[in-house]
């Protein structure tokens, strides 16, 4: 079967395109339930999926991620993956020690941009869509199946309904904590770049704006503008879902790799600890140690050393002073001493 695709992106292309041809055939009880208002939107997914899958196989078959992925799958039912799943995709716990304002951020964002795009794509691809019962009634149909029945104006279909609009202001909040920091934070101002930091917070506000516009116009103008307001938030979505895989913001999709990585370094943590060859304190699991060695030797980079271990085999403050060595002549990765600021932060 592999012969029949120019490469593994096109093959995976296909596969996913095919099952969300499938998915969207049983959802829309057979295309009979289709909102063509919804159809750029669909092409701007598909896209999407089109860039991101490029992205993620030029990552994904790189030799180091390479070895995390194959490793990590492996061991993706440790015991630990379910809390560890928790703090990196859900409470952002290791974003809570950088301190509250920038957790609040990355929450904001993170769970805006996530709950839209469990609210959208379902409906973008018929998975999901309301049909009118009896008088003041709603059938929630989910996959061709009719799974809830809700009161027009009850609180259920009242989320339902302003399900966009509640992300729409989780976003605006995070977006604009996010824009203050960089203005105001010296060292984010010196790091930072029109095109890679701001340019998708404005991005995401855009829509978000545009979209509350839509709201706006329906309950309190009549329909005044609803056109081109609908028109101008369709095409900054599509034109965000097509930057996505190729900007900052490729992280949201890529962070579930996250707790692949975070296995790896437990898993084989608990089974043997690599010690330096000059201090011999225990830096990393040995297993790791050898996966760098193996690594950059399938790249060709000889870190061999004259003294006889590899540069991989030497902690981060000893590699340090070694390299200070090679440049100066002083033997400094020989001095048995701590370095000052080995543990501070920032």
């Amino acid at each position: 079967m592999n012969y029949l695709f120019a490469s593994k992106v096109a093959k995976r292309a296909f596969i996913i395109i095919a099952c969300l041809f499938v998915l969207s055939y049983v959802g829309t009880r057979f295309f009979t339930h289709i909102d063509l208002a919804l159809y750029g939107y669909m092409v701007g997914t598909l896209v999407f999926i089109g860039g991101f899958l490029y992205r993620f196989s030029a990552w994904a078959d790189r030799p180091p991620t390479n070895v995390i992925l194959k490793k990590g799958l492996r061991l993706l039912f440790r015991k630990s993956t379910a809390n560890t799943t928790v703090d990196h995709l859900a409470i952002y716990r290791f974003i809570w020690n950088r301190g509250w304002y920038r957790w609040t951020q990355h929450i904001l964002l993170g769970w805006g941009c996530i709950l839209a795009a469990f609210v959208t794509f379902p409906l973008v691809f018929g998975w999901m869509y309301f049909t009118m019962t009896d008088n003041g009634y709603y059938q929630v149909v989910f996959m061709g199946v009719d799974v809830l029945t809700v009161q027009a104006d009850g609180w259920v279909a009242f989320l339902f309904y302003n399900a966009l609009n509640i992300t729409a202001f989780m976003v605006i909040g995070g977006a604009v904590m996010a824009l203050y920091r960089r203005y105001k934070n010296m060292q984010a101002r010196a790091e930072q770049s029109f095109v890679y930091d701001f340019l998708p917070l404005y991005l995401l506000l855009f829509i978000s704006v545009t979209g509350l516009m839509l709201t706006a116009s329906n309950m309190f103008l009549g329909g005044f503008g609803h056109p081109v307001i609908s028109v101008t938030h369709q095409f900054a979505v599509i034109v965000t879902l097509i930057y996505l895989p190729f900007g900052k913001l490729a992280h949201i999709p890529f962070r579930p790799m996250s707790v692949f990585a975070r296995n790896y370094r437990e898993h084989y943590g608990e089974q043997e600890m690599k010690k330096c060859k000059v201090c011999s304190n225990e830096f990393v699991s040995a297993e790791q140690s050898a996966d760098v060695i193996n690594v950059l030797g399938k790249n060709e980079m000889a870190f061999q050393m004259e003294e006889g271990f590899h540069l991989a085999e030497l902690c981060l403050p000893c590699r340090r002073k070694y390299r200070m060595f090679r440049f100066t002549g002083v033997p400094t990765h020989e001095i048995n001493a701590r370095e000052a600021n080995q543990h501070a932060k920032g």
